[in-house]
């Protein structure tokens, strides 16, 4: 996207085409503007053209140009915390529910795409998360008793165990979460994007809101080029939010995290052998961690923290033939066919946020490298309240106001030039 190959590599090159749409040249009314066209927006335009609300999203590139197109495509269970942190910090309602809505999430997306036909290399294999050294397995084992406690169907798997379901045996352990799985996560937020035009939404592409201004009872969000007016407005920019648009507040409580992911040219079916043999999508315990998967045409694409501006490109490509090497030997020698990084906003406890940034003018963001499963959620939860099916108070977020991060740029910078200087270290296990 804009000619830039760093940006959605893999994704961009295989996902189908995306639906025609046009920049926004006219004064339009609607029922919701909708601000970012990634799961969220999407998902929110979906249902609530379903329900009969005239829904318009703006968004500023393509739509998926944010973290929606860029990032692994693990359609994750729960946040990255544990279940025990979480309903500790938002309290046993909040908590309860928010574990059951995005527990549950990985079967709603994946209900989603049958629903819709939408072609987006669906596999709803489970995930596993790999266990580096004894305290990683540690970590798993806590992991694992606190998902069964809440009936979750996730196992801890020991190492040769895991072995067989990975193909390398580096670990220590897996913990292979069932509820979860891959996607084309470009692909998958297109065909979001295909079912809301189907049901009656638009959408702009090209179309930066510059303002959102009050209009009576309503609200105006005005571009280069034109304008719509309405009741409400979702924000769904999350770390892709502009500082030069409505609600920079939205950008300034994050913290962004840069993350890379490089694919292999398709692997031949003797390289393939062994390898992820159920197609599960993989993370480890790691602080600084690796990912890695599959796709539908047997590439292999690794992934850590890390951006390709700078001196970042060749420190993190160098480290990816390098780890790959080190997990499957036999890939030592595999090329690179894409390249491609983004950004995670991260809050500071590491859960999403649910805001009412003024009257009618509501956001979900903050989803800590957990975007498909939440946002394809959230926005149905957005479809609601506007509905008025839900209240503010019966979502699975209490209602806050955004805060600045602390020392947010220096954050920034720490994990940029940090996710290097780790990446010139050997790979170990």
């Amino acid at each position: 996207m804009l000619n830039d190959p760093h940006s959605h590599g893999l994704w961009e090159i295989s996902a189908p085409a995306a639906p025609q749409t046009s920049s926004l040249t006219a004064s339009l009314t609607a029922d919701v503007i909708i601000v970012g066209g990634g799961f969220t927006g999407c998902s929110a335009a979906l249902h609530l053209a379903e329900n009969g609300v005239k829904a318009v999203v703006l968004e500023a590139v393509e739509v998926g140009y944010g973290g929606a197109g860029r990032n692994v495509g693990l359609v994750n269970a729960g946040m990255w915390v544990m279940p025990s942190d979480l309903t500790r910090t938002l309290g046993t309602d909040y908590g309860q529910r928010l574990l059951t809505a995005l527990g549950d999430g990985p079967q709603y997306v994946y209900g989603v795409i049958n629903k819709y036909g939408i072609p987006c290399e669906a596999e709803p294999v489970g995930t596993l998360h790999c266990a580096v050294g004894q305290k990683g397995l540690e970590e798993l084992q806590q992991r694992e008793a606190e998902w069964q406690g809440l009936g979750a169907p996730v196992v801890l798997l020991n190492a040769s165990d895991a072995a067989a379901k990975l193909g390398t045996s580096v670990y220590t352990g897996a913990l292979w979460d069932k509820r979860a799985g891959t996607i084309q996560p470009l692909a998958y937020v297109r065909g979001l994007a295909k079912a809301a035009l189907a049901a009656g939404a638009r959408i702009f592409t090209g179309t930066p809101v510059l303002a959102v201004e009050r209009s009576g009872n309503g609200w105006t969000a005005r571009t280069a080029n034109g304008s719509v007016t309405a009741p409400w407005v979702v924000m769904a920019s999350d770390a892709y939010t502009r500082m030069d648009g409505p609600w920079p507040a939205l950008r300034q409580e994050q913290v962004h995290l840069p993350y890379f992911n490089c694919a292999t040219r398709p692997l031949s079916a003797e390289q393939l052998a062994g390898i992820l043999p159920e197609r599960q999508g993989c993370w480890d315990t790691r602080s600084v961690l690796h990912s890695y998967r599959l796709d539908h045409a047997g590439r292999m694409v690794i992934g850590s923290v890390g951006s390709f501006a700078g001196t970042g490109h060749a420190v993190h490509r160098a480290w990816a033939k390098r780890a790959l090497a080190a997990i499957y030997p036999s890939l030592a020698n595999v090329e690179f066919e894409a390249e491609w990084y983004g950004k995670i906003g991260l809050t500071a406890d590491n859960l999403p946020r649910f805001h009412r940034l003024a009257e009618n003018v509501i956001s979900f963001s903050g989803y800590n490298g957990r975007g498909i499963s939440p946002g394809t959620v959230f926005g149905r939860e957005i479809a609601d309240h506007i509905l008025g099916r839900k209240g503010a108070e019966d979502l699975p977020l209490p209602l806050t106001d955004p805060h600045d991060a602390k020392w947010q740029k220096a954050q920034e910078a720490f994990y940029s030039l940090g996710a290097q200087v780790s990446h010139l270290m050997p790979v170990t296990f």
